[in-house]
C-alpha cells in the first residue's frame, strides 16, 4: 500500500520560506512517475501548485510561479516543494500528490499558515 507523508509546514510570517517533503512508502517514486502539489484553501477548492512530470519538465500556478520550486530525489523517494517569499493568501493545507500510470495517491496534507 502506498502512503505518502508530507511535512515541513507550519506558521510563517509573509515574505519568509518554507520547505514542504513528501515521503512515499510501500513504493519506490520513479522517474517516470508525476509528482505534484495541491494546496485547499478554507471554504475554496483544492487547486494544483506544482507539477513535475516524468521527463522532468515542471509547471506552476500562476500564483507561485518564481515563488515557488518542486523538485524530486527519487532516491530518498521524497518530493519538496521550496516556497519562497510567502504570502498570507498562500495559507492552505497542502497536499502531496503521486500518479504512476492509472493510480493516484495523496498524503494527508500538511498546514502552511502565513501571516500578514
Amino acid at each position: 500500500q502506498v502512503q505518502l507523508v508530507e511535512s515541513g509546514g507550519g506558521l510563517v510570517q509573509a515574505g519568509g520560506s518554507l520547505r514542504l517533503s513528501c515521503v512515499a512508502s510501500g513504493r519506490n517514486i520513479f522517474s517516470t512517475d508525476t509528482m505534484a502539489w495541491y494546496r485547499q484553501a478554507p471554504g475554496k477548492q483544492r487547486e494544483l501548485v506544482a507539477t513535475m512530470y516524468s521527463g522532468g519538465s515542471t509547471n506552476y500556478a500562476d500564483s507561485v510561479k518564481g515563488r515557488f520550486t518542486i523538485s524530486r530525489d527519487n532516491a530518498k523517494n521524497t518530493v519538496y516543494l521550496q516556497m519562497k517569499s510567502l504570502k498570507p493568501e498562500d495559507t492552505a493545507v497542502y497536499y502531496c500528490r503521486l500518479v504512476a500510470g492509472m493510480y493516484g495517491y495523496w498524503g494527508q496534507g500538511t498546514q502552511v499558515t502565513v501571516s500578514s
